[in-house]
């Protein structure tokens, strides 16, 4: 199990992430970043909406962008979901029907950005323990075919500084391809803020825009890094 800063130092243009681990002060947190290298996707601010929600939104009167701008988490009864695009907004109206963690998080697609499709990550986090996350990935095959690899994964029950990775990208600043499926990682935080002070410090400041960390619950008290 690797360091969550030396996973992301090694990918040296990681897109989006989405992480869900405990802090050594006991707390279980999700945190959501963005890098990003065009002007249009750096053109972009996380913030939390009068709604409620935090939402990834333009930094000027920009047309909307369904694939650059969304919502990113929402709190539905007592899951949090959060993750890269339209889809969290899907899945939080699944959840709050009250579908199964793997029916609200199938039937997604990788996004319809040729040559690289990006994968769709979401996870729905906290549930009536607190201690439940489900990851959901919608990816591209790296063969031919066209049609979506999806994967479920449910973590339970992590200990003080375990914690689970993915994100859409891995590069090594030359190519870039479709991240790794998921990381399990250490990281050395002891609170919210050393979290995602630790999961800034580790994003190039070339790429980064925006990071954010907050506890199933009180998605009110998020904490919000930008560039």
């Amino acid at each position: 199990m690797d360091q969550l800063n030396k996973v992301l130092e090694e990918n040296r243009y990681p897109g989006r992430g989405v992480l869900w681990c405990r802090t050594g002060d006991g707390s279980r947190l999700g945190a959501y970043f963005l890098t990003g290298r065009s002007a249009a996707s750096r053109a972009r601010s996380l913030r939390l909406a009068a709604d409620g929600d935090l939402v990834v939104a333009p930094i000027d009167e920009r047309e909307h962008d369904h694939l650059r701008h969304y919502v990113a988490a929402r709190q539905s009864g007592e899951w949090l979901i959060f993750g890269n695009g339209e889809q969290v907004a899907t899945v939080a109206d699944r959840v709050a029907d009250g579908l199964p963690m793997p029916l609200s998080l199938g039937g997604l697609d990788y996004e319809p950005d040729p040559p690289i499709f990006t994968p769709r990550l979401t996870v729905t986090a906290g549930g009536p323990t607190g201690a439940d996350a489900w990851f959901g990935a919608a990816r591209r095959s790296s063969l031919d075919r066209a049609s979506t690899n999806r994967m479920t994964l449910q973590v339970s029950n992590l200990e003080p500084g375990e914690g689970v990775l993915m994100t859409t990208y891995r590069s090594d600043g030359h190519t870039i391809a479709t991240g790794t499926p998921f990381h399990e990682v250490r990281t050395t935080a002891d609170s919210r803020s050393a979290l995602l002070d630790e999961l800034w410090s580790a994003l190039r400041s070339e790429v980064r825009i925006a990071a954010a960390v907050f506890e199933p619950g009180r998605l009110d008290q998020v904490r919000i890094l930008q560039a």
